[in-house]
């Protein structure tokens, strides 16, 4: 009987430990398949995704450039003619290289740079980098903290005609010099105008082509014409103004020439600018601890919601002639914010063609808007040179409201306005004095930009979605509509998210589609939507090669039970549907945006790649997220900043989790970035036993600490009038820190020290209430990095793959070294 037992026991043990080894294989993280599509390595095995039109002046012609594994060509196409060439013959010009520059050059291998068309459009200009070496110039020379660093690379600057196919080298001096930053070029284009010492100076034409050819030329002549400029009180080139503690480096950025933010009439006798007196905001730090020998001090304005404003921002005409401003009085609102709306610049324009800055509307009037600190009033309006000011219309909602630019007809005459006031993102006409002629467009759904108008036949051209039926309604189309609002008509139909390019007389337009599931497209339409010429099919035959798969877009339900949420599935390329797998969210709560791909790309980080370490990895909408539905949905978290999308993702997963027995419901993570890090961690916090493990990048736990602009717009700020008629604001969110004793499972923070857009005080204090609640978590503090983690954003992955495979999967590599980085490294090397 002994025996028997022992037997029993022995046959019960080998059949445990075979469940045991079926399990540990079923949960090892694949780090080397996660490896293998790293952003390095998907620059090998992804190339061109979309045509990139470049419209040519004179015609509605346009030349592109399109690289597939084998390698890049460029091509020109005439529309009218139907007809798409090569730009030249890569082998001929290839030959021609070779020749000149004395490397080798083949057809498949020139890395032809800054190409442009001459005025006459007959010729391109390029330039062409040689492994020939060149001495480097004597200042060059006494720069470069290295002796043997004597060298550089030669750059040949060269003309093709695309006639003749003869090519030939150009003098450097024939290169033109790119337009300098700072330059607000008058109309003429023979005044310049822009900032220093926080006034405004010119200079004419002559000097400016001085600076051109070296900043530093000391018989530069420049004027000044505003002395009453301090910091913090510009006439511009101060808006995001930082000090660092280095008094001569302080010193050298202010005597910087900088952009003045001029904006002309167009027959440049008037020009506004705006001015803001920050003074007694209260200045933000950070401390760059690895930037030099000595840790260094940045300091910054940073308003933060709820704060007092004591000044209102200025808008000032100046006559050009004289140089004198006049303060417009535009006040309606406390705090109010002004946008003065400019020309577009042409679709058809050059790299080196010089922009001006021209505002929107005749020489004697401008438009303008503006908003209530609060957002819930908008004004469209009129200012006159003479510095009358007219309301054109009044926009009002009891949340905030969203503005978009409006449209022109004749300068103004007419102009299309974009409204919310319906439910959706309509267009409305008016005529030029504000008075409504008629709605353009109507129906549940969402129209976000004109693309283009064309006054003669008055038709407006724009992007919408959610119009087709059983699409995605995230897909966005181009459409054409009367004026009138009569006879709108889909230009580009297909089940797929389109991005349109429309030539400058609104004729033509390059179609870019695709879903995450397909090989992206592009085409050439007319406007009238008829398919002109196939284009381009993206390659991605060595991307599938290496071991590829698609993801898969879904459909689930809000937590209400009734609101349809989409979003996209992402599973290990070795997925085996015997298996069950964890499941991860990567999230962002919006509202101005959802992060979930709708189009195939090429970035997968925190979505493709992290699924092969063996997880299921989604992403989502939630109610209060993406602006490009309806009202009612974009506006849904306002007031509860914090926890208004939570319960959909919690209800995503379970829906997910009820259709797929591959997934593991038990053993949920959620990871983010920015609003996202904030928001994975609000979810472990808010619903502690059901998800298990986080990882949040640079948070913004406590919005009341971050930028007043984002948290008071999508939270909400409280205007109060005394009776004596002051003005106060007051703002109250909940923040992440308040609920740190409800922590169960896994979280790890990170954020980069020197960030200036969410402090790194957010991550901190987060950490403060989780060590006072005395909670283990994990933190990444990245040295020398701002919001996006730059150079350490891979290793920041890796972190994240090994903090989800330990506490999902239970296998992790832990050696000191991260292999896989070290790999990559050498690789470069």
């Amino acid at each position: 009987m002994y025996k028997k037992y022992n037997l029993i026991f022995f046959m019960f043990l080998v059949v445990n430990m075979g469940i045991a080894q079926d399990n540990l294989e079923q949960t090892k993280a694949n780090y080397q398949l996660a490896a293998r599509f790293s952003p390095e390595k998907l620059r090998r095995l992804i190339f061109s995704t979309s045509v990139n039109p470049n419209w040519l002046k004179n015609t509605n012609r346009f030349w592109y450039v399109y690289e597939t594994p084998a390698g890049k060509n460029w091509y020109i196409v005439d529309p009218a003619a139907r007809k798409k060439d090569f730009l030249f013959d890569n082998a001929q010009l290839a030959a021609q290289l070779t020749r000149i520059v004395k490397d080798p050059f083949d057809a498949q291998h020139m890395d032809i740079r800054d190409l442009k068309f001459t005025n006459d459009e007959r010729r391109i200009r390029f330039e062409i980098n040689s492994t020939k070496d060149t001495l480097k110039t004597k200042e060059e020379r006494e720069k470069s903290t290295n002796k043997t660093d004597s060298l550089k690379k030669k750059v040949f600057y060269l003309e093709y005609d695309l006639q003749t196919r003869q090519l030939v080298e150009l003098a450097d001096s024939l290169k033109p010099k790119p337009h300098l930053a700072w330059a607000s070029f008058s109309p003429d284009t023979g005044t310049v105008i822009f900032a220093k010492n926080y006034n405004l100076y010119w200079m004419d034409r002559e000097n400016y082509e001085k600076a051109r050819k070296d900043e530093k030329d000391s018989t530069i002549v420049e004027h000044q014409f505003t002395t009453d400029g301090i910091q913090y009180y510009a006439w511009g080139g101060d808006d995001r103004s930082i000090t660092t503690g280095d008094e001569k480096k302080d010193e050298d950025e202010k005597n910087q020439r900088k952009r003045a933010g001029i904006t002309w009439s167009p027959d440049g006798r008037h020009f506004i600018v705006m001015r803001k007196d920050s003074r007694n905001i209260n200045p933000l730090w950070v401390i760059n601890n690895v930037g030099g020998k000595r840790p260094t001090l940045e300091t910054y304005k940073y308003q933060m919601p709820g704060e007092t404003d004591s000044t209102e921002q200025e808008l000032h005409i100046f006559d050009f002639a004289t140089k004198q401003p006049r303060r417009i009085n535009v006040a309606a609102f406390k705090n109010q914010t002004l946008d003065v709306y400019t020309k577009p610049q042409p679709r058809n324009s050059r790299p080196d063609d010089i922009r001006i800055n021209t505002w929107a509307g005749t020489n004697e009037r401008f438009f303008f808007s503006r908003s209530s600190r609060d957002l819930k009033r908008v004004d469209l309006g009129t200012v006159a040179v003479d510095g009358a000011v007219k309301v054109l219309v009044e926009e009002r909602s009891n949340t905030y409201l969203d503005v978009l630019q409006p449209e022109l007809i004749n300068d103004g005459q007419e102009f299309v306005f974009w409204s919310e006031r319906d439910g959706w993102g309509h267009f409305y006409l008016y005529d030029g004095e504000g008075k409504l002629k008629n709605q353009i467009t109507s129906g549940e759904f969402y129209c976000s930009e004109i693309v283009g108008l064309d006054e003669k036949t008055r038709t407006l051209y724009f992007a919408a979605n959610g119009r087709e039926a059983n699409e995605d309604p995230y897909y966005q189309h181009l459409y054409s509509i009367s004026l009138s609002g009569a006879g709108m008509k889909l230009l580009n139909p297909g089940d797929f998210d389109h991005q349109s390019n429309m030539d400058e007389n609104s004729q033509f337009f390059v179609d870019n589609y695709s879903r995450v599931n397909t090989a992206p497209v592009s085409a050439l339409y007319n406007s009238a939507g008829q398919e002109i010429l196939a284009l381009e099919t993206t390659d991605l035959s060595q991307l599938f090669a290496a071991g590829y798969k698609f993801p898969e877009p879904f459909k689930v339900k809000a937590d209400d039970g009734i609101t349809d949420l989409y979003g996209v599935m992402y599973k290990p390329f070795d997925f085996d549907s015997t298996k069950t797998y964890p499941i991860i969210e990567y999230v962002y709560p919006g509202p101005q945006t959802e992060s979930v791909n709708k189009a195939f790309g090429r970035s997968m980080d925190r979505i493709d790649r992290l699924a092969q370490f063996g997880f299921v990895v989604i992403t989502v909408g939630n109610r209060g997220g993406h602006p490009a539905r309806s009202n009612w949905y974009h506006t849904y978290g306002y007031g509860n900043l914090r926890d208004y999308g939570l319960a959909d993702k919690k209800a995503a997963a379970e829906q997910l989790a009820d259709r797929h027995p591959f997934i593991d419901v038990n053993r949920v993570g959620i990871t983010g970035h920015s609003g996202g890090g904030f928001m994975s961690t609000a979810a472990m916090l808010v619903y502690p036993d059901f998800f298990k493990v986080a990882v949040s990048g640079a948070g913004n736990h406590e919005n009341n600490i971050y930028n007043r602009w984002w948290s008071e717009r999508h939270h909400g700020v409280t205007e109060r009038v005394s009776a004596k008629g002051d003005t106060t604001f007051s703002y109250a969110i909940e923040k992440n820190p308040e609920l740190a004793k409800n922590l169960k499972g896994r979280l790890l923070l990170a954020t980069g020290d020197i960030d200036n857009n969410v402090h790194p005080a957010n991550t901190i204090r987060m950490a403060e209430a989780l060590i006072k609640a005395n909670k283990r978590f994990d933190f990444v503090l990245m040295p020398g990095q701002r919001h996006g983690f730059g150079d350490m954003t891979e290793y920041f992955f890796w972190k994240m793959g090994d903090y989800f495979s330990r506490y999902l999967l239970g296998n992790y590599q832990d050696e000191v070294d991260i292999t896989e980085m070290n790999k990559e490294a050498a690789r470069r090397r």
